[in-house]
This record gives C-alpha cells, structure tokens and sequence, in this order.
C-alpha cells in the first residue's frame, strides 16, 4: 500500500472541537426512539439482527456481537460522498465521509447482534451514524449474499437528499480532500488508511479504496497535506479543498 503509517501521520494536527455547528437540527430521543422501532418493526419474522459494516465499523465496532461473516450487498457501493465540517474536517477545511451509496456492488463485514441487548445495540448505532435533521444518513434493511445464501441486514446509507451529499466526486478530488482535511477525531488520510487495513484483515480488497490510496499518498508527498508544525487549532491556515 503507497499510503503508509508515516504518511498518515503527516496528515494528522492537534484539533480542537468547536462543538456543534450552529443552524443544525439535531435527533431528538423520541427521533431516535422511532428510527429503532421502524428498524425492529420491518424486521425479517423469526430471524436474528444483522448489521452489515462496511468502513469504520469494521475498525471501529460500535457494538457487540455474537457471529460474524463475509457479505456482499448488491446494488450498493462505497463512496466518499458525504461532505463533513466537523470530526475528520473543520468548517475551513471541510472533508468527506464515505458512505454506501447507490450502484453496483460492495463486499463487507455481517455482524449478527445479541437478542438480549438488540434494541440497545441498535439505539447506539442510530446515535453513532445519525446526529442531525435532515438525516445526512439512514439505516434501512438491505439483502447480503454470502456462503450461507441471501439474509437480510440493517445498513447505514447515503441520503442523496441530503445538503451534504456529493455525487459521484472525481477520484482526484477525493484525494485531494482526505489529504489535508482533519478534525479532532483525526485526518481524512487516517480514516482510509484504517480502512483499508481493517477490510485486509478479513481478507477483502477494494479496488475503489486501492485507487484512492494511492492518489492520497501521491498528493501528500508533493505537498497536497499541511505538515503538522502548520496551522493553529482551529486549521484556519488550511485551504478549502473544495476550491
């Protein structure tokens, strides 16, 4: 892989969180309490909960669960379509997320979760992937296939309602954008980068994250990211990827 630990790091500041950004709506309980129940609602009769992780909940699982398998969601792919101001971005410098959105095809991780805890697992996740109104992200149920055959899934995907969503962004742009966006939580770079190994560790390859992190190391070594000696902590000094 060209992007490598040390160049992830380059990309990488010491962030402060300005907190919520002002003119959102945020989820309320009861939100958040009717996403869980429609999700329990449409659940496949006699049939345990499965979440379907394709990015950081790979790396980053949220919840706990009790099996777990290979899965390919069709009609469903990852893409970096999701514009974010805060967390892996600032409002000066803002970045992207990836997201499942629409179109082809997207291989992953299925994570049967606990009967005993479900709901509580599910509301956990709900807050994780879902903060403001209009959602910039929903949860639905999807069909995986895997070795077992066909079974039914709970994602998160792409709202292409939503303000903050981009079709279909060129590949350089992306790399461009994940190269000098960073937040409190971290850089763009870092977030593909643990990506990407978390999907190597269970044996998955995507090409679309493969030609990104090649466009992302590329465009660190020639100077697309800020050393992290620059910049105060609000990033004011970076410039707007988007321009």
């Amino acid at each position: 892989m060209e992007l490598t630990e040390e160049l992830v790091a380059r990309t990488r500041r010491a962030m402060h969180d300005p907190g919520p950004l002002p003119g959102l709506a945020y989820q309320s309980a009861e939100d958040y309490d009717a996403m869980v129940n429609g999700l329990l609602q449409e659940r496949p009769t006699g049939q345990p909960v499965w979440l379907f992780a394709f990015g950081s909940l790979i790396w980053k699982p949220e919840c706990e669960h009790l099996d777990e398998m290979r899965g390919t969601a069709y009609g469903w792919r990852r893409s970096f379509c999701f514009e974010i101001r805060r967390f892996r971005a600032t409002p000066d410098c803002p970045g992207l997320m990836m997201s499942l959105d629409r179109g082809g095809q997207c291989q992953g991780m299925l994570y049967r979760l606990a009967e005993e805890t479900v709901r509580e697992q599910l509301h956990k996740l709900c807050r994780r992937e879902i903060t403001i109104k209009p959602a910039n992200t929903y949860a639905r149920w999807v069909t995986v296939d895997t070795e077992a055959g066909s079974m039914r899934a709970i994602a998160f995907v792409m709202n292409r309602k939503s303000p903050a969503y981009v079709r279909d962004p060129a590949p350089e742009h992306i790399a461009r954008v994940l190269a000098q966006a960073c937040g409190h939580w971290g850089s763009g770079a870092e977030y593909l980068f643990n990506t990407i190994r978390g999907l190597q560790g269970h044996g998955i390859h995507d090409r679309y994250l493969w030609r990104l992190q090649s466009l992302v190391a590329r465009q660190i070594i020639t100077g697309g990211a800020i050393p992290a000696h620059q910049g105060d902590h609000q990033g004011n000094s970076l410039p707007d990827p988007a321009s």
